[in-house]
């Protein structure tokens, strides 16, 4: 492609495709519908021929599978222009360093590097070794070291720009393994009625619980929209997907058994749905086993550095140089300082990214994505039962607890770590009341679906089964969404007069009852009512996804809690350790520290600061604190959960530290 074509769009895509359909290869540019932003046309005029070089060949196989809204040329040339632009702006942070360093410094600095290159081997006598560069002057070097980094810097983000596609379509084929199994669940049922296939995948596309099993029906769809044929869509789609192994090989033989009638196609959907099933327990299984080895590998990381923290302090007794200032941009600062703030830093990246991992993890039917209502009026009255309007309430309450810690003369760390707490605690203990709502209605939620195939199956209407059972059956928390979807089945329209009334009034029942399991399972039903599915086929199928959903979502929650009770151990355990250290071990090495010699072995007297070596110990244990509680929250039931761990947990550190004298 060379550099004088025009520039596609992402906007001209049919509705709900995306740049990835734009041709054949997934690469050729769609007419334009509006002009790109100036920065975009440059960078294609300049770089879009690069998508046509060997170097990304791969990287343009990988990009079918990665749904990106714009086209592959225009990806290429974005990253090619970002590595540009941050070449050109790392070499003039380069030249004005070699400007604004007096001479003296860049010379030696480069004296130094020259010096240990000739010490490598191979050319040490080709290379100058004087410091001076033989007469060569600043600007020489700076100029050198400047094109140098830019060149770096540009490879280093081509690197990433292609790494990033990769780690897009790992993503999207991680997410197709757990939700194609619920898809084909939903197919199979749909094969009962008088949908065509045409319209049994535009069903499992409309539903968002089905992640992006369903943005690759939508794009086959909308490749079928485009050609006329449904089965060039479902190709297309089996060629371009990064789930070459499940989702890939379901479409080609979907599209084969379709052909042969509705008969065949029931059959292999129920004998797919099986193999699904079974391949997702195994999945789930090894989740588990990386999950166990996840678990040891973290406690390891967070107790072993209170234990360096605590090694270092007892070895600057007899290592001064431990205790040596090091000149820095920042400032001065002693080695052992580094390692104590450089270890806090360490334990919360590693909580972060432990959570991310059992988050990542977690099945996808089993997290709730909770939603702040629109308006301040509605979040503020959602406020005690959603997080996420908690959390927006609640971030004010936070800020103005740490400004009243600054303002009482308390510690910067401390202060933060109050305000931390007066925002995180609310916020989880918000989600866990909702948590307990949530697996109740589920459990109820059972019920009802048991209730309504009871009577379906004794010949009554849909909306009547509904009825008697809203009157009838105690369900506890469900009793006012129950209630409410039979008043709305008894309606004789819809509230804007226009689709179906069933429909509507089961969308209601689901956003009210707001869990994922009434997601998946009451959605099976609206979808396989419109399609004229038979009635019992529908509920009884449904009752086993319900029970198999519940039994899930119990079993996880209970094989969750161990990772629970590791991150709450673990904490207590660094306190312990944190707590008889800092108020025994260092008072006696304090003592030790007085004596200038002691056997004739030199002691540093200035080794052991109390107060500062008990502050250091503190700041670590805070930090392993959060993330310890980041962990055991997330393995429980997600984000906010992990607030209400990790703020507790801080808390209690704190009040056992200040308990002992040692905050």
């Amino acid at each position: 492609m060379s550099g004088h074509q025009s520039p596609p769009d992402a906007d001209t895509n049919p509705v709900g495709s995306t740049g990835a359909d734009t041709g054949l290869d997934g690469a050729s540019p769609t007419p334009a519908a509006r002009s790109l932003g100036v920065a975009d046309r440059l960078a294609y005029a300049l770089f879009a021929s690069r998508a046509d070089t060997r170097r990304h060949e791969r990287d343009r196989r990988v990009y079918r599978g990665t749904n990106l809204s714009i086209a592959f040329d225009l990806y290429v040339a974005r990253v090619h222009a970002a590595s540009w632009l941050l070449a050109a702006l790392g070499f003039a942070l380069v030249i004005a360093l070699g400007t604004a360093l007096p001479a003296g410094v860049v010379e030696a600095a480069a004296g130094r590097v020259l010096r240990r290159l000739g010490g490598v081997g191979g050319v040490p006598d080709a290379i100058p070794t004087n410091p001076r560069l033989a007469g060569e002057s600043v600007a020489a070097i700076t100029m050198v070291a400047g094109l140098l980094l830019a060149a770096a810097v540009r490879l280093a983000v081509v690197y990433v720009g292609g790494r990033y596609l990769r780690w897009l379509a790992a993503a999207r084929r991680s997410d197709v393994a757990r939700t194609l199994p619920g898809a084909v669940r939903y197919l199979h049922v749909l094969a009962s009625g008088s949908d065509g296939r045409r319209a049994m995948l535009e069903r499992v596309a409309d539903t968002d619980a089905y992640g992006e099993t369903a943005v690759a029906f939508r794009r086959a769809l909308n490749t079928a929209a485009m050609t006329g044929n449904v089965d060039e869509g479902l190709r297309r789609v089996a060629r371009d997907t990064p789930a070459q192994d499940t989702l890939a090989p379901f479409l080609l033989k979907f599209r084969e058994h379709a052909d042969q009638g509705s008969d065949a196609l029931r059959e292999y959907l129920a004998m797919e749905s099986r193999m699904l099933r079974n391949r997702q327990d195994r999945e789930r299984k090894r989740a588990e086993g990386f999950l166990e080895l996840l678990a040891e590998l973290f406690v390891v990381l967070l107790v072993l550095p209170t234990l360096v923290v605590i090694v270092l302090t007892v070895m600057s007794l007899i290592s001064p140089g431990l205790s040596a200032t090091v000149r820095t941009p920042l400032g001065g600062v002693t080695l052992r300082a580094a390692t104590v703030y450089g270890s806090a830093l360490f334990v919360l990246l590693v909580g972060l990214g432990t959570a991310r991992l059992v988050a990542r993890l977690r099945p996808p039917d089993q997290h709730v994505d909770y939603r702040r209502p629109p308006g301040t009026a509605a979040t503020l009255a959602t406020a005690t039962t959603n997080p996420a309007s908690a959390t927006v309430v609640l971030a004010p309450v936070g800020i103005a607890a740490l400004v009243a810690a600054l303002s009482l003369g308390v510690d910067s760390v401390v202060a933060a770590l109050v305000g931390y707490v007066a925002f995180a605690v609310p916020i989880g203990v918000v989600a866990v009341r909702r948590a307990r709502i949530d697996d109740a209605k589920d459990h109820e939620l059972k019920d009802f679906v048991h209730a309504v195939s009871g009577h379906v199956n004794l010949g009554r209407p849909f909306p009547e089964a509904v009825e008697h059972v809203a009157r009838d059956v105690d369900l506890g928390p469900l009793d006012g969404d129950v209630a409410d979807l039979a008043s709305n089945l008894r309606l004789t329209t819809t509230a804007d007069g226009v689709g179906d009334l069933r429909t509507a009034a089961l969308d209601r029942f689901v956003d009210r009852v707001g869990t994922p399991m009434a997601e998946q399972t009451v959605g099976l039903v609206i979808g396989a009512l419109d399609a004229g599915s038979d009635t019992g086929v529908v509920f009884e199928t449904l009752q086993g996804e319900v029970g198999r959903l519940y039994h899930e979502k119990r079993a996880l929650r209970s094989g969750m809690l161990v990772y629970v009770a590791v991150g709450w151990t673990t904490a207590l355990l660094v306190i312990g350790i944190g707590v008889a250290t800092s108020a025994n071990v260092f008072a006696g090495f304090d003592r030790l520290s007085a004596m200038s010699d002691l056997s004739g072995v030199a002691v540093d007297a200035g080794a052991i600061d109390i107060a500062r070596d008990q502050y250091r110990v503190y700041v670590v244990t805070q930090a392993t604190m959060l993330a310890a509680g980041w962990f055991a929250g997330v393995a429980s039931r997600g984000q906010y959960e992990a607030l209400l761990h990790s703020g507790c947990l801080v808390a209690v550190c704190h009040v056992v530290f200040a308990g002992v004298g040692l905050v």
